[in-house]
């Protein structure tokens, strides 16, 4: 996801499998994955480990037992997650990844939530749940396009693209009125029932 204005309009990365998804991955076997330590100016947080975790623990529980993660060794992993630096507003993108003959996904998440926009940093700075709001629902957002799933047009879905525009902040604001600490990340998913209904359509 990328911001481009001062204004509310936000963007994701053009021309790459995030803006349409992936084929489906292989779950014959546990998908195996990887969460990276950030990078030198990612701004990066150690707990943030545990955000990418939940994300795919999320992922795995709304399709009911249908995916299967399991941590494993970067050079087996299928899906990895990196944490970068600020790039032009972007919040992450997904890229595609090949681990043998089979289909993966490098995910990158931008944590330096100071650099998307005047709003998002505002608020992140004076909320530290905020902050790990936009971390979290950027990690379940890219990570849907690394299972398959595309962009929509509705904004109930994590999937929305911000190019529609639309109240950004108040996306991710819905989410953290749901929150009285930060474990109330892993009981409360961010997906919608469109989200859900779409990946099931994937993985049946």
């Amino acid at each position: 996801m990328r911001a481009v204005l001062a204004t509310l309009t936000l963007l994701t990365v053009v021309g790459t499998a995030s803006a349409q998804g992936f084929s489906p991955l292989d779950t014959t076997t546990p998908i195996p994955y990887f969460v990276h330590d950030g990078v030198a100016g990612s701004e990066y947080r150690p707990a943030d480990r545990q955000l990418a975790v939940w994300a795919l623990q999320t992922w795995e529980r709304v399709v009911g037992g249908r995916l299967k993660f399991q941590p494993s060794g970067e050079a087996d992993a299928l899906i990895q997650v990196h944490w970068v630096p600020a790039a032009e507003g972007q919040y992450g993108e997904a890229r595609p990844l090949r681990v043998g003959n089979r289909r993966g996904a490098a995910v990158y998440i931008r944590p330096d939530t100071s650099a998307l926009g005047p709003d998002i940093a505002r608020q992140t700075r004076s909320d530290p749940l905020m902050r790990e709001t936009v971390v979290y629902l950027t990690c379940v957002h890219e990570l849907g396009h690394a299972l398959g799933l595309s962009h929509t047009s509705d904004f109930r879905d994590i999937m929305f693209f911000f190019g529609f525009g639309g109240d950004i902040p108040e996306f991710f604001g819905r989410y953290r009125r749901q929150l009285q600490t930060r474990e109330d990340i892993a009981k409360f998913s961010g997906v919608s029932e469109n989200d859900i209904a779409r990946l099931r359509a994937l993985y049946r």
